[in-house]
């Protein structure tokens, strides 16, 4: 099954990228600018120089799932981050309204419950 969940972490890589590229080009950006583990379970997010093509990695237990949209019309809002950085964390919810064209701009993230920052008290 080919699926994209909240359970999966995104990575945005930061730098436009030759979308030629397949699995084993990808997957090296991922090892070798990245210096992460491409097999780690984490969704790897690449997005030409145009913003109109983007390309979502992914290892699924025996192999590669390379998820390719192209826009015909318009372009990718992409969040703000520093040009410097390898890549940037994006929830679930950012991702997939990038993807359908929503804007992430204004986004105000209410506070949840969080069962790793919680304390129990006896």
């Amino acid at each position: 099954m080919f699926t994209l969940s909240s359970h999966h972490q995104f990575n945005l890589f930061s730098q436009a990228i030759d979308m030629r590229k397949g699995f084993n080009g990808l997957s090296g950006i991922v090892t070798n600018i990245l210096q992460d583990n491409p097999r780690s379970g984490e969704v790897f997010i690449f997005i030409n120089k145009g913003r109109d093509k983007i390309k979502l990695l992914q290892w699924q237990g025996c192999g590669f799932v390379l998820h390719y949209k192209r826009l015909e019309q318009g372009t990718f809002e992409l969040p703000h981050y520093e040009n410097l950085e390898g890549s940037i964390i994006l929830s679930y919810t950012k991702m997939a309204m990038m993807v359908d064209g929503l804007s992430i701009k204004n986004i105000a993230e209410r506070k949840r419950f969080n069962a790793l920052n919680s304390t129990v008290t006896a």
